[in-house]
């Protein structure tokens, strides 16, 4: 089995697992709405984990924290993704083309404005 498909099939159990034992439904905008605030939310411990504060002083990077938090933001990452029916390969293959775009862009390939960046 392919690894984003597995990590696909894993977050689906743990959602309906959640869902059943907490008794939760929402419409999907509010699931989202959830999910996006929960990923703010591992954003902000990431950068608590990267010392972003610079009046304190700074400690060094934890690289076990910052994968967990990590794995935590990926969690409701992929648990969006379920909820407005995005596929693992549908999201391999929007990642793959825009990817490229983003390589045309930096490349100054794109009819895109702004992205303009000078040749070495």
């Amino acid at each position: 089995m392919d690894r984003l498909d597995e990590l696909f099939r894993l977050q689906a159990a743990f959602d309906e697992e959640v869902a059943r034992r907490r008794n939760l439904s929402f419409d999907p905008a509010t699931w989202v709405q959830k999910e996006v605030l929960a990923m703010v939310s591992e954003l902000a411990e990431i950068l608590d984990e990267v010392s972003f504060k610079w009046w304190k002083d700074p400690r060094p990077l934890d690289h076990g924290r910052l994968t967990e938090e990590m794995v935590d933001l990926l969690h409701f990452f992929l648990s969006t993704c379920l909820k407005l029916g995005i596929t693992p390969d549908e999201l391999f293959e929007a990642y793959r083309a825009k990817n490229e775009e983003n390589f045309r862009r930096q490349r100054g390939e794109s009819d895109r404005p702004g992205y303009h960046a000078p040749a070495r």
